[in-house]
């Protein structure tokens, strides 16, 4: 809170460039965001374009600026050759706003590796970190657990893994509350011993970190809640992810072919609508933030429209007000200790 009383605000920087609906549903997510309360935004694009957007609404009153970038970097571009050579591009002026103090965290819609270039090379990662890890609640249907890795590392070692978990568990306790958090291993079955060489590495560091762990979980006990914090490497997290994905649309579907002409229009699309959210990420977050970076980035789906992208500042900004990041990199510290790594 300020001397006055009223809420401070704090600053976003929103890549106005990236996603297949940019600029113009970044830029109105953007002023939806700012009318929400809590952020200043700083959309950060090519000017014209940006300029253009923002003059179809009314921001004379809003917190929102404009800062000029240079082209974008496109889904499939690969991240490290589009830094080399798009140090302009909208992502890494965006999170340099952050790295120079004019933004306190940064968000993205647009290419996922570039996003995470950008905030590993701009921000660094945590000491002892390989590679910063996506993460996020599986939706609706367990909105108090956390899955990571859900698509960044598709191969892991269990040091990864337990890092992982370390940071999920921090998460789910300063975001969502968890007074202890469970943490669990995704395997093929919930028995002691069950799982690959990766899972079975992994359990013994985190049998001695001091995390709540409760060893393995099965899929299916994802919606249940049993665990805050699901662990797996990114190609079993993001197959899980995109399932329940297609699960939702088919079911949000099929509700409204069997509905038809039993219930009102109006009800028929409101339980379609929700079991949609209740199913997609980015409807019901916006995006998820990115684990092992110093400094907080949010990744959105690239065909995120405007609600979306305003969830993902709020995320953002939640994850910001509750000092994630120097509470996470503490208590990796003291997990790398209690297994002596």
């Amino acid at each position: 809170m300020t001397a006055e009383g009223t809420q401070e605000l704090i600053p976003i920087a929103v890549d106005a460039m990236g996603g297949d609906n940019a600029p113009a549903e970044i830029v109105l997510g953007a002023v939806q965001a700012a009318r929400e309360g809590g952020v200043s935004i700083i959309l950060v694009g090519d000017p014209d374009p940006v300029e253009a957007e923002l003059a179809k609404h009314d921001v004379a009153d809003l917190p929102i600026t404009a800062e000029p970038s240079e082209g974008v970097v496109e889904e499939g571009e690969a991240p490290a050759t589009a830094y080399m050579t798009k140090r302009n591009a909208s992502i890494f002026r965006a999170a340099s706003a952050v790295r120079h103090g004019r933004a306190k965290a940064l968000v993205s819609m647009g290419s996922t590796g570039a996003t995470i270039a950008a905030a590993t090379v701009v921000f660094g990662t945590f000491k002892g970190i390989e590679r910063a890890a996506l993460g996020g609640p599986l939706y609706g249907l367990a909105p108090g657990t956390i899955i990571m890795d859900i698509g960044t590392n598709l191969d892991c070692k269990p040091q990864q893994l337990a890092d992982y978990a370390a940071l999920g568990a921090v998460f789910s306790r300063i975001v969502f509350g968890a007074e202890n958090p469970r943490v669990a291993l995704l395997s093929v079955g919930a028995e002691a011993g069950k799982g690959n060489s990766q899972v079975k590495d992994a359990t013994a560091l985190l049998e001695t970190s001091g995390l709540n762990f409760i060893g393995n979980v099965e899929a299916n006990d994802i919606p249940h809640g049993r665990a805050e914090v699901v662990v797996c490497d990114g190609f079993v997290g993001n197959v899980v992810m995109k399932l329940t994905e297609g699960i939702g649309e088919t079911l949000s579907a099929d509700i409204r072919d069997l509905m038809k002409g039993k219930l009102p229009e109006s009800d028929i699309e409101e339980i379609s609508n929700r079991i949609y959210e209740t199913t997609n990420l980015p409807e019901a977050h916006g995006g998820g933030p990115l684990f092992g970076v110093k400094g907080v980035a949010v990744v959105g789906h690239g065909k995120a429209i405007a609600p979306a992208v305003s969830r993902a500042i709020q995320t953002a900004r939640q994850t910001v007000a509750l000092n994630y990041v120097e509470q996470a990199e503490a208590e990796l510290n003291r997990l790398r200790g209690a297994v002596g790594t």
